[in-house]
């Protein structure tokens, strides 16, 4: 079996660190490479690090090859107030990765959007996922694959006191979000690492993906049907 390689941008945040402790323990990848401000912390002979600033992502195009590409950059409006720092994060930066990975080569891209997200809507955060996923889409890369979760699950190290206030009562909650609703319901961040996992390693249609069949996609790799 020839061995892959693989790209993480976000590698430091809740799921991309899941994601890259996944792939250096996977026997099909041979060398992570991750781009990003700061170390991370999993410490392995596959992981090849790059500190760089991620909104010049573009003058490192020689050394932006690999075999697939996970894109897990994401902000809030708390933590980036700003506006145009926040789509410079959440539009720029996977923008970028997908122009990169188009003129690499590079047949699999995978990003986290949001459940929500809509170019033409009127909430700020959902419009700049929207119009990250037209961008992405746009370069028409073979194996595109684009993950719309509900709430992420899960512990941070940063503080978002409202996202922890709402997991807390999404955790009460999701048993009560049944039929046409069960979609909302929260979704724990192995669970979408599973799912990019099996996008990676399976065939599967190219387009955007719902949190419900995120769920469905991850059972299929962790053989857990319930």
């Amino acid at each position: 079996m020839e061995q892959k390689s693989a790209i993480i941008l976000g590698a430091t945040g809740l799921t991309g660190s899941i994601l890259l402790n996944r792939l250096v323990d996977d026997d099909r990848y041979r060398k992570v490479k991750v781009f990003s401000r700061n170390h991370v912390k999993r410490k392995h002979e596959k992981i090849e690090e790059y500190l760089i600033d991620l909104f010049e992502l573009e003058q490192f195009g020689e050394l932006f090859k690999a075999d697939e590409v996970f894109c897990c950059i994401g902000s809030t409006q708390k933590k980036t107030p700003d506006n145009d720092t926040y789509r410079m994060v959440d539009f720029g930066i996977p923008a970028t990765a997908a122009k990169l990975s188009k003129h690499n080569k590079i047949e699999t891209f995978q990003v986290i959007s949001a459940m929500g997200a809509d170019e033409d809507s009127r909430i700020f955060y959902n419009r700049i996922k929207g119009e990250m996923e037209g961008a992405v889409m746009d370069q028409k890369i073979k194996n595109t694959y684009i993950l719309r979760p509900s709430l992420i699950g899960g512990n941070r190290d940063e503080n978002r006191p409202f996202e922890f206030i709402w997991k807390k009562i999404m955790n009460f909650g999701d048993h009560l979000l049944v039929g046409k609703l069960k979609k909302y319901r929260s979704i724990h961040p192995e669970t979408i690492v599973d799912a990019m996992v099996f996008l990676a390693n399976n065939e599967y249609k190219s387009g955007k993906i719902q949190n419900d069949e995120i769920k469905t996609i991850a059972a299929k790799e962790t053989g857990n049907n319930d």
